[in-house]
């Protein structure tokens, strides 16, 4: 299944002050978000950002903050983005078919989120070199899970030129500038 941009939806999941700094290879990891995200800003696609219990996590990351042009986060306490009604309600308003996530925990909020996501009939699409966990190991297991689950598992440059479509398209000069 390619994707394309047409109902297609960003989803950033909980990149946090209090959880950012744990993160395995988190400089990567924060920079190969903010490519991506830059680049779905590029191709126009509209971008969902939640928050896990912001008073006891912190809030969004001034490195991603950074790159939204406008910000503005959905509030969670479950795991899930999908046990979140207003994650829900936004989805369906934006007439989403394709879920490009990217965030943390991978093996928590992330796989619990992409296997409800899958369930209730999106494509969630998750971006490896955009999610992390405090450990190699949990990522591991999530990318193991996520196989097991039959979920799309891509990298940050892979999906914006599979986005982007090809080298005549408007955006194209944008994408590879940001993925070199």
């Amino acid at each position: 299944m390619r994707i394309a941009k047409q109902h297609t939806t960003g989803l950033v999941i909980d990149i946090q002050e209090r959880l950012f700094p744990v993160m395995w290879e988190k400089e990567k990891f924060l920079k190969n978000c903010q490519i991506l995200i830059q680049g779905l800003n590029e191709l126009g696609l509209p971008l969902v950002v939640t928050q896990q219990y912001t008073k006891g996590l912190g809030e969004t990351v001034e490195g991603i903050k950074s790159v939204l042009p406008e910000f503005h986060h959905i509030e969670k306490r479950e795991f899930s983005c999908c046990d979140e009604p207003s994650v829900n309600l936004q989805l369906a308003e934006l007439q989403t078919k394709n879920v490009i996530i990217c965030g943390i925990e991978s093996h928590v909020c992330v796989l619990q989120t992409a296997i409800d996501l899958k369930e209730a009939g999106y494509h969630p699409v998750v971006v490896m070199d955009c999610v992390s966990s405090r450990t190699p190991e949990s990522i591991e297991l999530a990318k193991e899970r996520f196989r097991f689950e039959g979920i799309m598992m891509t990298s940050v440059e892979s999906i914006l030129f599979e986005l982007t479509r090809s080298s005549a398209a408007p955006e194209f000069k944008a994408i590879s500038k940001l993925v070199k």
